[in-house]
């Protein structure tokens, strides 16, 4: 039996997995008994960009319901080593070690929070980087609201002010309140650039800037964090803020599997793959999503976002199958990007193109990034493996549609 090993069950990483199914489908007989075998950490697929959302009933989905209709196997486990020479992976459970073999390998670990060594974060601080991290952080807040009032209790302190620091700032005063801390508390966006949200540019800061002032979210700029203490945060300006909430969002980096591969990497720890999703340099080996990186229109690389890990999962899954059985390979090319950035009870904000002109802004934005968070990036759940298959289609999907 042939066997395509997919690491990793992310956005690239499940939708890889349902397109290796569905052109294992296609193909037919001759691929009737590859086995496609799934390995994450997690017995569930997370909607990973919404964990910063004040409700998270529904962004954590069983895998067996994703995976089992349409025939792809999955085993909960952390990778241990990659082995390309020998195309062998060792996995480690509870039950001990075990080396995986694979006739090609699809790497899709994705991307994890940088956590600099500064005193106290470690111990002290949040993030929502993953479910479980979302999840304690609201469990945090919740035990926080059945305590007596304090500066510190009422207080929040987001450190970094890119996309995500920028919505989970803007949610916080949701969050609070459903945790019984409302009218006094203050949320504090710190961050060593001198601007909020650098990367949004002239066009973008000033909607941004708007929004956090009607949330009454506060800002620090051009300081860094010095040390995090159970109850405040102290920056290098001599600053001491009490705060019994730090939710760390310091930047992304790509998972550390990357580096098991004798290949270059970028600033971000990516690997580089073609527009086939191969890696390049390295036979039998496929990465989509955070964890690789292409030229998409043939000028920009990929941003570590859903928007690419999705169809470049679609494309390794196809790619993977095709290559296995000696079929021709589909091109992965992308000449629109945009970003619709969540801005809380304000609104959001919606930008299109590399230089992130604004399209629109407001409750028109909240409407289609909440048909982004809620319907597009989700596959089917009713467990019905025509959709599933059909939903893993190699094809790109347009920009999202405004919302009125």
């Amino acid at each position: 039996m042939k066997r395509i090993l997919v690491l990793g069950a992310g956005f690239a990483g499940l939708w890889a997995a349902l397109g290796a199914a569905r052109k294992r489908d296609e193909i037919g007989a001759r691929a009737a008994d590859t086995e496609i075998l799934v390995v994450d950490r997690n017995a569930y697929h997370n909607i990973r960009v919404r964990n910063y959302e004040v409700d998270l009933a529904d962004v954590a989905l069983p895998l067996k319901d994703l995976l089992d209709p349409v025939g792809v196997r999955h085993r909960v486990a952390d990778v241990a080593a990659i082995d390309p020479a020998k195309r062998e992976v060792v996995v480690k459970t509870g039950s001990g070690a075990e080396t995986l073999s694979y006739d090609r390998l699809v790497l899709t670990t994705g991307s994890e929070l940088v956590r600099p060594a500064i005193s106290g974060l470690a111990a002290h601080g949040f993030d929502v980087d993953t479910f479980e991290a979302a999840t304690r952080l609201n469990t945090h807040l919740a035990e926080l609201g059945r305590q007596p009032p304090s500066p510190a209790r009422a207080t929040v302190a987001v450190v970094g002010a890119g996309f995500t620091g920028i919505e989970v700032a803007a949610e916080m005063p949701a969050k609070l309140a459903r945790a019984g801390i409302s009218g006094d508390h203050r949320v504090i966006l710190i961050d060593p650039n001198p601007v909020v949200g650098a990367t949004f540019g002239a066009h973008g800061r000033p909607v941004i800037n708007e929004a956090l002032a009607a949330l009454g979210v506060e800002t620090r700029l051009k300081v860094r964090v010095s040390a995090v203490g159970a109850d405040s945060i102290t920056l290098d300006s001599g600053e001491i803020i009490p705060a019994a909430t730090v939710v760390w969002c310091g930047g992304m980096r790509a998972s550390p599997l990357a580096a098991m591969l004798p290949l270059k990497r970028d600033a971000l720890g990516r690997i580089a793959v073609d527009h086939y999703m191969r890696a390049e340099g390295l036979n039998g080996v496929f990465a989509a999503g955070d964890v690789a990186t292409c030229l998409i229109d043939g000028e920009h690389p990929t941003v570590m976002s859903c928007q690419f890990a999705r169809p470049m999962g679609r494309f390794a899954g196809h790619n993977v199958v095709a290559d296995l059985f000696g079929e021709p390979l589909l091109s992965l090319d992308i000449d629109w990007y945009v970003t619709v950035l969540d801005l809380g009870a304000w609104g959001a904000l919606y930008t299109t193109g590399w230089d992130r002109q604004v399209h629109t802004s407001g409750a028109a934005a909240k409407l289609t990034k909440q048909t982004i968070n809620r319907q597009r990036i989700y596959p089917p759940q009713n467990g019905d493996r025509t959709a599933l298959l059909a939903a893993a289609a190699p094809t790109i999907q347009t920009a999202p549609p405004t919302r009125k």
